[in-house]
């Protein structure tokens, strides 16, 4: 059995971030391994943790998910990011791959779809 999938949330709804942290960290196939609201602390926690995936929102004060996108992928290049969001325009998910998105998911997306999305960016 593969090791489970290393993974930083980045949201700043605090409800959303518990509720998707609690439903992926009850899975085997996939660990937690930090869970922040900002782009400049997860830019922090991925430099220090190096997590497989990045789930990251897309809109969030400070720096956007593309710019977050960017600065992780910056501080940790191994760090795949799956971009999370309520609603993108065709022009977001391209700012977003440029910046780094391995894949980008809607939030109301079925669990299984997002846990496929990062299992595919892990290579899992």
């Amino acid at each position: 059995m593969a090791p489970p999938v290393r993974i930083v949330l980045v949201e700043d709804n605090q409800v959303f971030r518990e509720t998707l942290e609690l439903l992926l960290g009850l899975r085997g196939d996939l660990d937690i391994v930090a869970s922040v609201a900002t782009g400049p602390k997860a830019v922090e926690v991925c430099a220090e943790l190096r997590p497989d995936v990045a789930i990251v929102d897309y809109r969030m004060p400070g720096l956007s998910g593309a710019q977050t996108t960017e600065a992780v992928r910056e501080a940790s290049p191994a760090t795949r990011v799956v971009c999370l969001t309520a609603s993108v325009s065709a022009a977001e998910v391209e700012e977003l791959h440029a910046a780094g998105a391995a894949a980008c998911v809607k939030k109301d997306e079925e669990l299984e779809q997002i846990v496929a999305a990062i299992h595919a960016v892990a290579g899992a």
